[in-house]
């Protein structure tokens, strides 16, 4: 008798600035949930949108960004090759020497399941750089960013960091109030 995969609930991110093959970033983010579906389906909830400001000092337009909680069974590197594949069909193309650019689309994967890779000791206090081929899990600025963690709180309310070992409302609250200021509602998300 064999046994089914296990699914694995995961927290992504998605955000957009910039028109594409998806249309505007609105237009965008809505295509990427049919994506999302069609291609992992398991979707269990979606944030509200926020428009948030940029990071990196870059200028540029202002984000729409959210947070979509899943359960899936696909592991974490072949779940990163497809969403990179679908911020490629947004029409992304690779940052050619800057780093905080604009983006048609961006997916990240915030948390898998409470796993936690490519961390250093919390004793040390530092952040690790990543490997080219490496996934930090949770993501490595997830806590540092309010554009992050204000829908990753509308779908996981009681969520902790798993590296940190602290609450998604304790890391919110220790973020600048304009930064957390600067990430406005703009309206609630279906699946439809």
């Amino acid at each position: 008798m064999t046994s089914s995969p296990r699914h694995f609930r995961i927290l992504i991110s998605l955000g957009s600035n910039a028109n594409g093959a998806w249309g505007d970033p609105a237009a965008t983010l809505t295509h990427a949930i049919r994506e999302l579906q069609q291609g992992l389906g398991g979707i269990l909830t979606l944030s509200k949108r926020y428009v948030t400001e940029p990071v990196g000092g870059t200028k540029q337009g202002r984000f729409v960004n959210m947070v979509v909680a899943m359960q899936v069974r696909t592991p974490p590197a072949t779940l990163l090759r497809f969403f990179k594949a679908m911020e490629r069909r947004a029409g992304r193309s690779p940052a050619v020497g800057r780093r905080w650019g604009p983006r048609t689309l961006d997916i990240d994967i915030i948390d898998y399941a409470g796993r936690v890779n490519g961390w250093l000791p919390p004793r040390l206090g530092r952040f690790p750089e990543p490997a080219p081929s490496r996934i930090i899990l949770p993501h490595r600025h997830a806590h540092l960013r309010a554009f992050v963690l204000v829908p990753l709180l509308d779908v996981a309310p009681h969520w902790w960091h798993p590296a940190l070992r602290q609450p998604g409302r304790r890391l919110l609250h220790a973020l600048a109030k304009r930064e957390i200021a600067s990430v406005l509602e703009i309206e609630p998300t279906s699946c439809e």
